[in-house]
């Protein structure tokens, strides 16, 4: 009997099989191009690619099931009872979805004309609004992908734009003595403040229901969309806190075990160290996990309170997937270090909708229903001094600085 794969392995499998799609589409252009054409080629390489585009839609049927199967199964801790009212606008919600993606252009002319009746106010001028039980569900999810949001601070925000002053570390000078009772006591050094402005932006992306699944239960219904929106949410918000994390100070190029000492040491204000941790990407902590001390042992500790999580001198290490954190190149792996959540900030709308089409985007010629999701956040780098970003080639070993000592005899 086989191993059962788990959702996160399926969905990379799912990648890997479109990843070589694209690969054989590429080959075929390629070959087409060919002075040396090869009718015989052309055809191996059309079954390779027609093989693979099964097996990558079996695979997208599997991931569906399995993320499905993972919502309904949820740990019960994860789940919080709903109230009456939004037990009610849950089914609601299952409700205007199913007719939106049946009929958009009735539903539509049903928003414009103002007629809400029983919806319990979740629909907007923007198609259709997902409540408040459902993002909890989405958000859940989120949680389980390689998200950088956890990492980051989060401050929901009900406006679309707006500012916020943050307090920057700067050095402390102690107050004056004052030896003459009648002397002027001279102003304090006062705190160096910034001001930084957020707004929210918009984004969004597009999925195509097919009929099959407006016959599944409202339970599978809500677990497909949420998996769904949960993974354009950490792809969208993933890039947008890298892109933040671009603009932090860089430290020069580690190449030895002593660089990493010194950077979890010297590298933030004693203050933020003691949150830190450090940060790099799954090729990154490969070569971490190689380098040896001088006494023979590995830079990198097993965390005792979390199986599968590493320490460098106390310090939380956190990896984050190649394909959301990139090398610099092929070689420079990134390590930063610092306290993401003090660096950065991330605004969240929190009103994500759905809005249908069964004409644009394509859904005429094919006879589908594209739907698309909104959601709306915004990405600030808040304090540049609280994160660093360093980076590695190949980090050597320790050197042993061990001296022996010959003893005379008497």
């Amino acid at each position: 009997m086989g191993v059962k794969l788990t959702v996160n392995q399926l969905n990379e499998a799912w990648i890997a099989s479109g990843d070589k799609v694209t690969d054989f589409n590429d080959q075929i252009n390629m070959a087409l191009n060919d002075d040396n054409f090869s009718a015989e080629a052309m055809s191996e390489l059309k079954n390779k690619r027609d093989n693979e585009k099964v097996r990558r839609d079996a695979l997208r049927e599997q991931l569906v099931e399995a993320q499905a199967e993972q919502v309904v199964n949820m740990r019960e801790e994860d789940k919080s009872p709903l109230a009456k009212k939004e037990n009610n606008l849950k089914d609601q919600f299952v409700s205007d979805f199913v007719n939106m993606v049946r009929n958009p252009v009735a539903f539509l002319n049903t928003v414009s004309s103002g007629d809400t009746n029983g919806s319990g106010g979740n629909e907007s001028a923007a198609g259709l609004t997902i409540p408040q039980d459902i993002r909890t569900t989405i958000n859940t999810l989120v949680r389980q992908y390689d998200s950088l949001q956890q990492y980051v601070r989060v401050e929901r925000v009900s406006t679309s734009n707006g500012s916020r002053v943050y307090e920057k570390w700067t050095d402390v000078t102690p107050l004056t003595r004052m030896d003459a009772e009648d002397g002027k006591i001279p102003d304090l050094d006062n705190p160096r403040l910034t001001i930084i402005k957020y707004l929210i932006g918009r984004y969004a992306g597009i999925i195509t229901a097919t009929n099959s699944l407006l016959k599944d239960t409202a339970e599978n219904i809500i677990a497909w969309l949420s998996s769904w929106i949960a993974k354009k949410v950490v792809v969208s918000r993933n890039k947008e806190i890298i892109a933040a994390m671009g603009a932090v100070p860089k430290k020069p190029t580690i190449a030895n075990f002593d660089d990493v000492i010194t950077m979890i040491n010297t590298a933030v204000d004693p203050a933020i160290s003691a949150t830190s941790s450090l940060l790099t990407n799954q090729s990154g902590l490969n070569k971490l996990a190689l380098v040896k001390t001088a006494e023979g042992k590995y830079l990198l500790e097993s965390d005792p309170t979390k199986p599968n999580s590493y320490l460098i001198k106390g310090k939380r290490v956190i990896v984050i997937a190649d394909r959301w954190l990139p090398n610099s190149g092929s070689t420079v792996y990134p390590l930063y270090y610092g306290d993401m959540s003090q660096a950065i900030t991330l605004f969240d709308r929190e009103n994500m909708s759905l809005l249908p089409t069964n004409i644009g985007a394509g859904a005429f010629e094919t006879d589908t229903t594209k739907i698309r999701v909104i959601d709306r956040f915004d990405v600030k780098a808040t304090d540049s001094e609280a994160l660093v970003a360093g980076s590695f080639t190949a980090i050597a070993d320790q050197v042993g600085n061990f001296k022996t000592t010959t003893s005379t005899a008497v």
